[in-house]
């Protein structure tokens, strides 16, 4: 294991104990029992605030012990720690405030297993997915226990199915999204529930969202979540055995890139300038929610914890900012104010199109949260609040649309879908060399140069040709230099 990778495991189980400490000091220990037996018997439908039906000590005890158990699965099954794992932490973490549990996800995970003993290869591969898979684990809570026909066997076999097929589904879903939306899977299983809700009303059943959201504890996770991110910028500054100038300047590289997945900062820059970016990210996420008005609770500490996570992924602040301002300004032009609970998540979770700021701009960043304001409040309905990872349904949808339109009319150039194997995202792990990186100004001055005058690559007739979008790019994941004018 590269020496960048091995702490990751000690470091995922400290922040596991610390949720339970912090849950512990937060509520009465006395309520922490019924408050964890009222988790795991709730249906999960979104949005259903752990923190307001059973306390801040019983939500973030369970997702202390959620966080833990992915940690060792990806441990035990021997999938390659990477930038990407800490991304599963942070989404864990996230929704295991609102929506996973310590029970509901082990169903989803048991059919992933079965997939990868189906297909004869190892767990390993596909482990990633088994957790992220877990964004349909209210359609298995439902089943068990919500549904006209709910029963036990009811619910595990539904996990087993969302987890045996998934593997399959969100690894198409990923090449015609062409890395403009980081939340792949929640837009593969936006797909799968949009077929299941409908099986499920014609034989009775009507499942729908609902609405569970505390407020009041803004002061105690304030102090709680921007103190962890104070203590994460000064680890990545000071603690990492590299010097402050080195670390300073690979934080600077890492504001220079586009965030276009797959986009592994830690193969990239090391653990000093990632530390120094989800701290960063982390007062980010707090703000904005403080400056709409909003409130910090389960969901918008999952957003924040989600942020956090893909700020080793793909997110930094200069391409969230501007989707935040976009989704924002289209509270106000749908007549409604940012600090409506779903629009407070959209504001946070809505940051999966920040590729599209990074690659194209801040003003189609904006755009882009902008429309997602709007599509997002939308998207939940066909679902009916099964499917957690709404935002990045929504997104998604956006990506697909987005990503040819603005590269055919505004750069005038071709688009293609990626080739790229999901599955290359969980598996890589050497260091990447980006050395020869240029830096934000020179890198747009030459994209400028690219729109003047295109690449030229000889065609079949020994006539140039118009090389395409993707071609013309940096490759951010292979850190392999392109040839420059």
């Amino acid at each position: 294991m590269q020496k960048r990778y091995q702490k990751i495991f000690p470091g995922t189980i400290i922040f596991s104990v610390g949720l339970m400490i912090v849950g512990m000091l937060l509520d009465d220990p006395a309520s922490i029992l019924p408050g964890l037996y009222r988790i795991v018997t709730m249906q999960d439908l979104l949005i259903t605030d752990y923190v307001y039906i059973a306390g801040p000590g019983a939500a973030l005890i369970n997702a202390g012990i959620v966080t833990l158990i992915s940690i060792c699965i990806i441990k035990l099954s021997g999938d390659p720690f990477n930038g990407f794992t800490i991304v599963e932490m942070g989404l864990m973490a996230g929704f295991s405030l609102f929506g996973k549990n310590f029970l509901n996800i082990w169903p989803i995970i048991l059919g992933t297993w079965l997939y990868a003993r189906y297909q004869r290869e190892p767990f390993a591969k596909y482990a990633s997915v088994a957790l992220l898979a877990t964004s349909l684990a209210p359609l298995v809570s439902y089943m068990a226990l919500g549904s006209i026909h709910a029963s036990l066997p009811l619910g595990l076999a539904t996990g087993i199915l969302i987890g045996f097929i998934l593997p399959s589904l969100s690894a198409y879903t990923y090449k015609i999204q062409n890395g403009m939306n980081l939340y792949n899977m929640g837009f593969a299983c936006g797909l799968f529930a949009m077929m299941i809700v409908p099986v499920l009303t014609a034989f009775g059943d009507k499942p729908d969202s609902v609405l569970y959201w505390a407020e009041g504890y803004n002061g105690r996770f304030i102090i709680a979540i921007g103190f962890t991110c104070i203590v994460l910028i000064a680890a990545g500054f000071f603690a990492t055995g590299t010097p402050f100038w080195a670390v300073w300047a690979g934080y600077r590289r890492l504001l220079s890139t586009t965030g276009r997945a797959p986009s592994d900062y830690l193969r990239m820059f090391g653990p000093g300038p990632v530390l120094i970016n989800i701290g960063v990210n982390g007062i980010l996420g707090i703000a904005y929610v403080l400056i709409v008005g909003g409130d910090l609770n389960g969901p918008t500490l999952g957003g924040i914890f989600t942020i956090m996570g893909f700020s080793a992924f793909g997110k930094h602040m200069f391409n969230i900012v501007p989707v935040m301002i976009g989704v924002a300004l289209g509270a106000y032009g749908m007549h409604y104010t940012p600090d409506y609970p779903s629009l407070q998540l959209a504001g946070l979770f809505g940051t999966t199109l920040a590729p599209i700021a990074g690659h194209f701009g801040w003003p189609f960043g904006i755009l882009a949260g902008f429309i997602h304001s709007a599509l997002v409040l939308q998207t939940g309905g066909p679902v009916a609040g099964l499917n957690l990872y709404n935002n990045g349904f929504s997104g998604g949808l956006i990506a697909i649309v987005l990503y040819p339109t603005i590269t055919a009319i505004w750069r005038h150039r071709r688009p293609t879908l990626r080739d790229e194997d999901y599955y290359d995202l969980f598996e890589e792990s050497e260091p990447i060399d980006t050395s020869f990186w240029r830096t934000n100004r020179s890198k747009s001055t030459r994209h400028s140069e690219h729109e003047l005058h295109p690449p030229q690559r000889p065609g079949r007739d020994g006539e140039n040709s118009r090389m395409t979008d993707d071609e013309t790019e940096e490759t951010e994941v292979t850190g392999a230099p392109r040839e420059t004018t």
